[in-house]
C-alpha cells in the first residue's frame, strides 16, 4: 500500500500513463504499450458497482459471509481511457446512536449500479487466523462504502 507523503494518508493507488490512461491495479506500462508516469488516488473517486456476489465459505479470518464488488470508477468528463475497475469487500451497515442497523454478520445491501466510495480498513482479514506468519502479511487496505 503506497502512502500519500502530503498527508500520511495511505492511497488506492492506480497507474496514470503518457496516454492519459489509468489503469488499477498500476502496472509498468499502459495498454497501449504507454509509459507510467504517476499515480492516481482512487479514494478520492465514486464508483458505481457493475456486479458483486457473496461468500460464504471465505478463508481463514476473513468475516462470513463476505460481500464483494466489483466497482467502475468515474475518473470525470475530461477522462477518454478505458474503464478504471477494481475488486473489493463491501463494508457492512454501521450502527445508528442507538446501535441500531448494524450488521455484525457481514451481510450488506448492494446493488448493481449502487454509488460506492473506497474507504481505508486497517484489517482487511483477521491478522493471527492465516496459515502464514502475520507479519510476513499485508492486513490493510480498501473496502467499498454505499453512499446514499
Amino acid at each position: 500500500m503506497s502512502e500519500n507523503t502530503q498527508t500520511d494518508e495511505p492511497t488506492f493507488e492506480a497507474a496514470e500513463y503518457a496516454d492519459g490512461t489509468v489503469t488499477y491495479p498500476p502496472h509498468t506500462v499502459s495498454p497501449n504499450g504507454a509509459e507510467r508516469v504517476g499515480t492516481v488516488d482512487l479514494a478520492e473517486y465514486e464508483a458505481r458497482v457493475v456486479t458483486w456476489t457473496t461468500s460464504t465459505a471465505t478463508p481463514p479470518g476473513v468475516r462470513e459471509p463476505n460481500t464483494l464488488a466489483i466497482v467502475e470508477f468515474d475518473m470525470g468528463d475530461g477522462y477518454d481511457g478505458p474503464v478504471v475497475r477494481a475488486l473489493g469487500q463491501v463494508e457492512p451497515r454501521e450502527a445508528n446512536a442507538d446501535g441500531e442497523g448494524a450488521d455484525d454478520a457481514g451481510d450488506v445491501d448492494v446493488d448493481i449500479g449502487d454509488r460506492v466510495e473506497p474507504v481505508y480498513a486497517d484489517e482487511l482479514r483477521e491478522p493471527g487466523a492465516g496459515i502464514r506468519e502475520p507479519e510476513s502479511q499485508e492486513w490493510d487496505g480498501f473496502r467499498f462504502r454505499p453512499v446514499e
